[in-house]
Formats: C-alpha cells, sequence, structure tokens
C-alpha cells in the first residue's frame, strides 16, 4: 500500500514577520476558495480590500472578519 504525501505550502516562513497585507491570491488560499470568488467577493463589498499603486491587497484579518459576519448572518437567520 502506497502512501502519497500531500504538501501544504506555508502562507509566510516562520522567520519572515507576520503579513499586514496580503494578495488576493493568498487570501483566497485562507479562505479555501478560488481567486475568481475571492475577487467577486472584493467587488462586491464582503471582502475588504484597498489598493497600493495598482496592486490589490486584502488586510490580513479581512478573511477572519468576513467569515465572522458570515456566521452571525448565519446564526441570525
Amino acid at each position: 500500500m502506497s502512501t502519497a504525501a500531500v504538501e501544504i505550502a506555508p502562507l509566510a516562513e516562520a522567520t519572515d514577520p507576520i503579513p499586514v497585507l496580503l494578495t488576493v491570491e493568498e487570501a483566497a488560499r485562507c479562505l479555501r476558495i478560488g481567486r475568481t470568488t475571492c475577487y467577486a467577493l472584493i467587488r462586491t463589498g464582503e471582502l475588504e480590500s484597498l489598493t497600493i499603486g495598482g496592486l490589490r491587497r486584502v488586510p490580513a484579518d479581512a478573511p477572519a472578519a468576513y467569515l465572522a459576519r458570515r456566521r452571525a448572518e448565519r446564526r441570525a437567520a
């Protein structure tokens, strides 16, 4: 019987500082959604983001805030 090892790439190395901003791709990975879905959440304002120069960035606490709002909405329903 063979066992396949699954390697999951970390968001940051252990020695790296904690990121303040995430790329859209990193935010999507945090939420376990696709990049297109993440951009849709940003477009509708459900996921906070900002533009720095020409780059779209998501505050590191925005994915957790989005999930907290979704959970609160679900409990209220």
